[in-house]
């Protein structure tokens, strides 16, 4: 067997300058900048979870916004834009969202004034479009509750859900320009 290795590097060896935080810490946020836009919040997280002190996280953060790197305004903005499209989300999980990325309540409450009922009712109508080539075979009652309870869970309000429902399932199913593929 050989002669085993320390792991501790030796004495006389140099291993130069220990890193300077600032500078680690503005590598952390533009590697998380990288990706896709952040908020405040989840990016001082990870400075956290990274053991940058707060002195030196809080004027790096204050600088980002300063040049516009961060902006929650904005994101809330795309994030609202993008989820309620792609997902068909109501405003009410829409704000649950924003919340859980740290967006401010006053700045997340801007964004979604943007939202009006019509956008709202919209999205609920093309998610029930989509889902209703999948619940065709099934009696209107089970069909009408597994729409509703869909829409429910992306937080649109019952009286939106069950409005959408009912009108989409009285539609005529047969018309190929309905169902969504």
């Amino acid at each position: 067997m050989g002669a085993e290795r320390s792991t501790e590097p030796a004495p006389d060896r140099d291993l130069g300058p220990e890193p300077d935080q600032e500078s680690v810490a503005r590598k952390i946020l533009l590697d998380q900048l990288t990706g896709r836009a952040r908020t405040r919040a989840e990016l001082a997280k990870k400075l956290a979870q990274k053991n940058v002190p707060d002195d030196v996280a809080e004027p790096l953060l204050n600088r980002f916004e300063e040049v516009g790197l961060i902006d929650d305004a904005a994101f809330a903005r795309d994030w609202i834009q993008q989820r309620q499209t792609g997902r068909g989300l109501a405003r009410r999980a829409l704000a649950q969202e924003l919340r859980r990325k740290g967006v401010d309540a006053e700045v997340m409450g801007e964004a979604l004034g943007d939202v009006d009922d019509d956008d709202e009712v919209g999205a609920a109508r093309e998610q029930v479009r989509r889902k209703l080539r999948s619940v065709q075979t099934l009696d209107r009652e089970k069909a009408v509750r597994r729409l509703v309870g869909m829409l429910a869970r992306k937080g649109h309000s019952s009286a939106v859900a069950y409005r959408v429902v009912r009108e989409e399932l009285d539609v005529d199913l047969a018309d190929p320009e309905h169902i969504t593929p």
